[in-house]
């Protein structure tokens, strides 16, 4: 479902109007805010498991050539500005860091495609990668294949799959997203279908009487399990709705810069002998520093097994009844 142009731009300066207003204002980002970045979404039309439950194959894309989009780059403004207190995520595309988004405002329920941990290591020792650390991963099974360069112990992916329940500390940050529900007196859903989401009852405040729970806003081209009780619902695609947002707040949309990508300054760097440790596609700052064969390669559409987006899909495959 779309709204029409003027109908969209209506509810736009509604939403800009609670954005000013709101005292703590929490966002809840799902896959719809990276389709623009060339990532399939997950119920859309087309999306992961759509695909899957009309027993059609699913292919991932290489995800190095992926850039926070428009959506993601206005959060971190609006963060910026005090106008957003807290991001809480479903992505694992690891977008959200990478528009410069601080780490203490990212809960990224789901986990990071960047970031391998070290469990045995208290605190847990993170590792952050300029490439995608779950070639080798897949459902119940994280090890990535890598070692801890302290205790020398597996490290393991951060992905928490459908079915399984994440116990990380980061870069889940359940902490933080309890505490911003909490206090939250608006939320923002940007790109969530919610079916996942409603089932965290500490995001929605569902101890408090229903006065007191936050007001919610959503922006979706699909019906969600929370339509009803939002206060507004906007369908639109993100970054079109973003966009209006902006300029209704008046302000400007940074652009993103490789250059800027907080990846890099983070990320821990492979020791001797790891070189080899995976296969695939490091982030580069710019088209210069690619190896050679890499320079210029479209986002690729190949087949990739295993990883948070490659072989964990085929959990929602139905299988035949032997009769």
């Amino acid at each position: 479902v779309c709204d029409d142009p003027e109908e969209l731009r209506g509810k736009v300066r509604e939403l800009a109007s609670a954005v000013r207003n709101a005292k703590y204002l929490v966002v809840y980002t799902g896959a719809g805010i990276s389709t623009a970045a060339s990532i399939p979404d997950y119920r859309g039309p087309n999306g992961v498991w759509t695909l899957l439950q009309k027993g059609r194959s699913v292919s991932a894309a290489d995800l190095s050539e992926a850039e926070p989009t428009l959506t993601h780059m206005s959060i971190t403004r609006l963060h910026e500005q005090k106008l957003v207190q807290h991001v809480v995520s479903q992505n694992c595309d690891g977008l959200h860091l990478r528009s410069g988004l601080p780490r203490t405002a990212i809960s990224e329920l789901h986990g990071n495609m960047y970031i391998e941990v070290c469990t045995s290591c208290v605190p847990n020792r993170e590792y952050v990668r300029v490439f995608d650390v779950t070639e080798r991963t897949a459902l119940h099974r994280h090890q990535t294949g890598r070692t801890c360069h302290k205790c020398g112990t597996q490290l393991r992916d951060t992905i928490v799959h459908f079915g399984e329940r994440g116990t990380l500390g980061q870069p889940l940050n359940w902490e933080a997203a309890t505490e911003a529900a909490s206090r939250a007196d608006t939320i923002l859903c940007l790109g969530s279908s919610l079916k996942v989401l409603k089932k965290y009852p500490r995001l929605w405040c569902m101890t408090k009487p229903p006065s007191r729970r936050p007001k919610l806003y959503i922006v979706n081209l699909q019906w969600t399990p929370k339509d009803d009780w939002a206060a507004l619902k906007l369908h639109g695609k993100c970054d079109d709705v973003m966009r209006l947002l902006m300029a209704e707040l008046g302000l400007e949309i940074p652009v993103y810069s490789r250059w800027q990508d907080p990846i890099f300054s983070l990320a821990t760097p492979l020791r001797a002998g790891e070189e080899g440790s995976h296969s695939r596609k490091s982030l580069c700052r710019s088209r210069e520093e690619a190896p050679p064969g890499d320079r210029g390669a479209p986002l690729s559409s190949a087949p990739i097994l295993g990883g948070w987006f490659g072989r964990g899909c085929t959990k929602r495959t139905k299988r035949k009844k032997v009769t």
